[in-house]
């Protein structure tokens, strides 16, 4: 059979351009002529392997890309569109939405337009709620919500850092991650110690000595001795992935190389390839995942909402720490779901009923006010001192999923997911959530009227129009 011949004019231009180069400095990073370029994004000459393999290896191009043209990518975005619960069970065949991308694009782009501007005026509800919550914070972002933000709109997904990670990860011998990372440290000169009085992690440039706490659970060792690796021995892969982030300030900066280097730490504790098999095969199994690559359940299931590899992605979890006063202190979502930015997560959540059930999974069928429907799993992850008097840091922890990928969740086994009255209805921010009778509402929904009857009082002292 022949072999079918590739045509991605478009495809390498709108590449070039979103790279700032031009043909003559695309071509000579190609390894081909300019007038082979040009008659390539002309769709006058196929795409040759040599430019596949130098797309790949290059710039990281998933190449899977080249063979979808822009009618299968229209389909894929209608799809994606119509499977918003705004839709509910309104999907129209897969033949339709091709004769539709084939024959009608400019109508295809019109929806898909149109359902952007909807999810927008969500956005835009969100915004002004974190408007009102920073409004005596200053208009600024602090470094930290900087650094934040840029991981969340990377997905939470590195990809140069995940790699040099599992490259690492891949050279450990039979006596695995800690004892490869150890005997990396001292082959490049360092001297590591642990000390019963020493802090989680101290490093002396001058004297090249790594002192660790003995303390500290064995995983957390493990985890700041990859840390230390990235710090020195990645250190121009960050300073790279820095520059790239242009961060408005050198603390903004510095908070994320610190970010950078545990994302390699994880990613080297739980290779992405071997990891994402492992929960795909446990069904996701934190307990288990877990004791396989020794890592902590908080550590496990950070990893897991970052398995946003092009070509190979997990399922999209959102992931949240939040301590006890609710305030939360790491977020990320690969969902719809988002987590306001400032104040707590909402009370309805069981993420908060963790810290009552100490060393137990508490499971959660969920359903936010845009109708989407979620699997939320909670723990506590306390994180004691270490001796009699020390502090207890205390926090809880919660994954989840939309329910549609309820069968590759062992936590979701026995739950019943076809009935609507055990979705329990949970919110964002109670600012922008419009259930009108929940009974933990703390403030009033922006953009609504209200109705104040001083003779009658409910459960909340107005009511929502």
């Amino acid at each position: 059979m022949a072999t079918q011949k590739l045509y991605a004019g478009a495809k390498l231009r709108e590449t070039r351009q979103r790279l700032g180069l031009t043909q003559k400095e695309f071509a000579s990073k190609l390894g081909v002529s300019l007038p082979y370029l040009n008659q390539m994004e002309n769709n006058n000459r196929p795409v040759s392997t040599t430019v596949v393999l130098a797309l790949a290896q290059e710039f990281g191009f998933d190449v899977t890309e080249l063979s979808t043209g822009d009618s299968e990518r229209l389909v894929s975005d209608m799809r994606e569109a119509l499977a918003d619960p705004l839709f509910a069970d309104n999907m129209p065949p897969l033949a339709d939405l091709r004769l539709t991308a084939s024959n009608a694009p400019a109508l295809a782009r019109a929806f898909l337009d149109l359902h952007r501007a909807y999810r927008q005026t969500h956005e835009r509800l969100a915004s002004l709620d974190e408007a009102l919550g920073r409004e005596d914070r200053g208009s600024q972002q602090s470094p930290w919500e900087e650094v934040r933000d840029f991981f969340h709109y990377c997905d939470n997904y590195i990809d140069a850092v995940d790699r040099a990670a599992e490259n690492f990860a891949r050279a450990a011998g039979p006596g695995g991650i800690r004892l490869h990372a150890l005997k990396s440290l001292k082959s490049a000169g360092l001297k590591v110690n642990f000390n019963d009085s020493a802090p989680v992690r101290h490093y002396d440039a001058d004297t090249r000595t790594l002192t660790m706490s003995s303390r500290t659970a064995p995983e957390t060792q493990t985890f700041q001795l990859l840390l230390q690796i990235a710090l020195l021995q990645q250190n121009k892969l960050l300073e790279a992935t820095l520059d790239l982030a242009r961060f408005q300030s050198e603390e903004a900066r510095s908070i994320a190389k610190i970010g950078l280097a545990n994302y390699f730490a994880g990613a080297a504790l739980m290779p992405y390839g071997d990891f994402l098999a492992e929960a795909q095969a446990t069904r996701h199994d934190l307990e288990l995942l877990s004791h396989r690559f020794g890592a902590s359940i908080e550590q496990i299931a950070h990893r897991l909402s970052t398995l946003q590899r092009p070509g190979a992605k997990g399922i999209p979890f959102f992931f949240v720490r939040v301590d006890q006063a609710g305030t939360i202190t790491k977020r990320h979502s690969a969902t719809r779901l988002q987590f306001a930015r400032f104040g707590g997560a909402c009370p309805l959540w069981n993420v908060h009923r963790a810290f009552e059930t100490p060393g137990r999974f508490l499971r959660q069928l969920a359903e936010t006010p845009d109708g989407v429907r979620y699997i939320s799993l909670a723990r506590d992850v306390s994180k004691w001192g270490g001796s009699f008097g020390a502090p207890v840091r205390r926090f809880a922890i919660s994954l989840g999923c939309e329910v549609r990928h309820a069968a590759d969740l062992v936590y979701a086994d026995g739950l019943d997911l076809s009935n609507p009255q055990t979705f329990e209805p949970i919110g964002i921010s109670c600012r922008i959530c419009e259930r009108q009778t929940c009974h933990q509402r703390s403030v009033p929904p922006l953009e609504r009227r209200l109705t104040i009857n001083t003779n009658r009082r409910e459960l909340l002292p107005y009511k929502v129009e």
